[in-house]
């Protein structure tokens, strides 16, 4: 009898459950900048910068961007480890994968609070 035992592998209910939040999560952004930008056909500077002027859309544009960084990550890394067969070639696809993402999210950081 073979017992075979899988380690590290997140697969199933929780990657599936994070992209369907993140999706909604996206789609409700989406759907409130869309309706602005009806509301404001030619906002110019401005409007653009009364609209992220307040926390709370800055805080609601970062879990945006948050949102649409995870969800890549889980889409990235299912097609790698699908169709990437070599170990060493994955794992560095995953490393480059993961610190754009790091540096992507400090970069929306510093756009939204001018740090």
């Amino acid at each position: 009898m073979v017992n075979r035992m899988v380690t590290g592998a997140h697969y199933g209910l929780r990657d599936w459950l994070a992209q369907r939040v993140t999706a909604v999560a996206i789609a409700a952004y989406s759907i409130f900048v869309g309706a602005w930008l009806l509301l404001h056909p030619q906002p110019g500077y401005d409007g653009w910068t009364g609209l992220f002027s307040s926390n709370v859309m800055r805080t609601f544009s970062l879990l945006f961007l948050l949102a649409v960084f995870y969800h890549a990550w889980i889409g990235v890394r299912d097609i790698v480890m699908d169709y990437v067969k070599p170990a060493f070639i994955r794992l560095a696809i995953h490393v480059v994968v993961i610190l754009l993402l790091v540096l992507y999210t400090l970069w929306s950081v510093q756009i939204l609070w001018g740090m």
